[in-house]
């Protein structure tokens, strides 16, 4: 293929306008955050039934990362975006006016298969539209756009309940602090669903569904002309030789009778991003951290913090991942996620617990495990938070890509279901020693899983992936 003469600034512009789905991903995930006391309070909830409420939303993540895929081949990537942003609108006005914990439920359902939606959809759409060059620093943003969304909302919350002393108390209109949390997510999401509107569907998708007059456009607005005909022909042919649609059986190969592997390597991934644990600092954070002797205002207080670091964390990835590749980034990442989270075990095993059963630490275990668990975070931000979402969006062959991001993405929530119903009661039965414990071992595994299993992806034309 010749020389390709991108159109970069429009490239980026609409990747932009598709991470915009991480930033409500990342909002809509860590606004629960500092609302978890607000809704014990208002829905009368006990340890397992605040887990659920907060867990609820990861089932329909579940749900709308799995047809969120499927569905795409069907009807688009762009069409998917769409009808997540809807559902974001829907949950955020939702849940904050739910006045029972099973309305309150629906609602979270509700936003939860939004952030499915997106969580796959966003990232697959990046990297069909990015030249391979610098498809993984783009596809990287959609990190940085979680973790902004993620630091937004416990800025907003922090704010808020600032304002109102307590996120149970009344803030404005005769309605609590935490209900006014969600709604501050009513304008991102009007302003995701409006830019949407402008940008252009997948030009892989296009090919794959027969339409190849629009996706020669979208080529030509995209590479050029020139270039645009050429990848279109690249693509058409790393289809399917009999141009039948995706469809979730591709990911079988009826030859070798078998699933392909390729499929295991992505539900490896999406799995260990969840099993070290990274969710519990994300949606139960306040709590962790009063649970180790902080105040409410501190605690929130150390997430906007936290979440300022992660940031960081993603800007280095972003700057590298495209450099020194994917697979090195992981490997590192699962390292310091062990040693990090060795240290918190350690920490909280000094520590004992008073009257009501909240355990307490020295100020320097206090410290200690405030720091290791920051850096668990900035190794996790590093690694493990953009990489995984960077290989899904582009390490299935084109005639696999929804299918396998469909299936993926599934196991990823579903996990992350797992982690985020089981650690309230793990807070509560066995300690928090014991639950990191867990996350360690599974930080631990995911260093040989990496070293064994994970292949690179770095500068590799979406045409070039095997399956």
């Amino acid at each position: 293929m010749t020389k390709q003469t991108n159109n970069n600034l429009y490239i980026i512009l609409v990747a932009c306008v598709a991470t915009l789905g991480g930033f409500l991903f990342g909002f809509d995930s860590g606004v629960i955050n500092g609302t978890v006391k607000g809704i014990e309070k208002a829905f009368n909830a006990s340890d397992l039934g605040s887990g659920f409420n907060v867990a609820s939303m990861l089932l329909g993540c579940a749900v709308g990362a799995y047809f969120a895929g499927t569905l795409a081949d069907r009807f688009g990537r762009k069409t998917m975006l769409i009808i997540s942003s809807i559902l974001f609108l829907v949950s955020a006005w939702g849940s904050g006016i739910a006045m029972a914990s099973t309305e309150f439920i629906v609602y979270r359902i509700i936003g939860g298969l939004a952030v499915g939606a997106a969580s796959v959809m966003a990232p697959a759409y990046i990297a069909e539209i990015a030249p391979a060059e610098y498809r993984g620093s783009l596809a990287t943003v959609q990190q940085i756009a979680i973790i902004f969304g993620l630091f937004s909302s416990f800025l907003s919350n922090y704010f808020l309940a600032g304002l109102s002393g307590s996120a149970e108390n009344v803030l404005w209109m005769s309605f609590e602090t935490w209900r006014w949390m969600f709604w501050v997510e009513l304008i991102p999401a009007a302003t995701f669903l409006i830019a949407l509107l402008f940008i252009p569907e997948s030009p892989r998708f296009l090919v794959a569904s027969q339409k190849k007059d629009r996706a020669l456009k979208v080529l030509s607005t995209l590479y050029g002309d020139q270039q645009g005909a050429e990848k279109l022909e690249e693509i058409d042919q790393s289809l399917a030789k009999d141009h039948h649609k995706p469809t979730l059986s591709d990911l079988y190969d009826k030859t070798l009778g078998r699933i392909r592997p390729i499929v295991w390597v992505g539900l490896g991934l999406a799995t260990f991003q969840q099993l070290v644990g990274i969710n519990v600092v994300f949606y139960y954070g306040a709590v962790l951290w009063q649970a180790v002797g902080f105040g409410e205002s501190d605690a929130l207080l150390i997430n906007v913090v936290s979440g300022g670091l992660s940031i960081g964390a993603v800007l280095v990835s972003l700057a590298l991942v495209d450099k020194i590749g994917r697979k090195p980034i992981l490997m590192i990442g699962s390292i310091g996620m062990s040693i990090t989270l060795a240290l918190v075990v350690v920490a909280f095993t000094t520590g004992s617990l008073d009257s009501e059963n909240t355990l307490q630490l020295s100020d320097n275990m206090g410290m200690l495990a405030l720091v290791a668990a920051n850096l668990y975070v900035v190794f996790f931000n590093f690694s493990w938070g953009p990489v995984m979402w960077v290989m899904l969006g582009e390490m299935f062959p084109n005639q696999l890509r929804g299918s396998g991001l469909a299936v993926s993405g599934l196991a990823q929530w579903v996990a992350n279901f797992a982690i985020t119903l089981t650690f309230p009661i793990m807070l509560v039965s066995i300690g928090l020693a014991a639950a990191y414990s867990f996350y360690t071992v599974c930080a631990i595994i995911s260093i040989f899983f990496v070293a064994k299993y994970v292949y690179e992806t770095k500068g590799k034309e979406l045409e070039q992936m095997e399956g």
